[in-house]
């Protein structure tokens, strides 16, 4: 007869075992999603890259879009827990900005890119839910770096002449932009180069280049 004890101690287990074949299938899809796009693959790729079922797959995830949305979430709470990080361990506005282009750095080094700066480039054949969900991440981002923006200008460490809610958005456009760039070449000095150029307009006093540059590499 299974006593209570280890009845609860096998349900234990399940659930563990089966949070852990989640979490497998997210960084498999993740991963496929930052090389190749949410059109790029399907539950047949992950499911032979774990060797398991898609009916596994389904059992977890009832379709690609569940997947991905999935993933978004996922994505963002990341993210937002290292811009989280970012405010507890700097203080200064060009700090926080150099992080911030480190954690792109980071992923490019990878040889991804942005989870949501790829849906993003395949916005018009996404799922509505998931076309929100990216906006979202998005806006996120726009709203961290306007609140450095803004106390930068008030503390003097930057030089903001455009309002700062325009800045923020020609960052995340800015760095996006330079990760789809350098992702052909392999080249991760090809964003540092369009980061640090950017980042040093917004100084009061430029830092040289290979500086700055080894603050972004060491920021994250």
């Amino acid at each position: 007869m299974v006593t209570e004890k280890h009845d609860k101690s096998s349900a234990a287990g399940r659930r563990r075992r089966s949070g852990d074949t989640a979490t497998r299938i997210l960084d498999s899809a993740e991963k496929l999603v930052q090389t190749r796009g949410f059109n790029g693959f399907s539950y047949a790729d992950v499911a032979a890259e774990l060797g398991v079922t898609k009916a596994s797959l389904h059992y977890h995830f009832a379709g690609k879009t569940e997947l991905a949305h999935a993933l978004i979430t996922r994505y963002a709470e990341r993210f937002s827990a290292a811009l989280e990080q970012i405010e507890t361990r700097l203080t200064a506005g060009p700090a926080k900005l150099d992080a911030y282009a480190g954690l792109y750095a980071d992923v490019l080094r990878e040889h991804r890119i942005c989870l949501c700066g790829m849906l993003a480039a395949e916005y018009g054949t996404l799922p509505e839910p998931l076309r929100e969900r990216v906006i979202a991440f998005f806006d996120d981002n726009e709203a961290w770096l306007e609140h450095v923006l803004e106390q930068g200008r008030a503390d003097g460490s930057l030089r903001v002449d455009a309002p700062p809610r325009e800045t923020a958005r020609l960052i995340v456009s800015a760095l996006e932009g330079a990760m789809l760039v350098a992702r052909p070449y392999r080249d991760v000095e090809r964003f540092h180069a369009a980061a640090t150029g950017l980042l040093a307009t917004l100084t009061p006093t430029t830092s040289p280049i290979g500086r700055r540059k080894a603050r972004i590499d060491e920021a994250v």
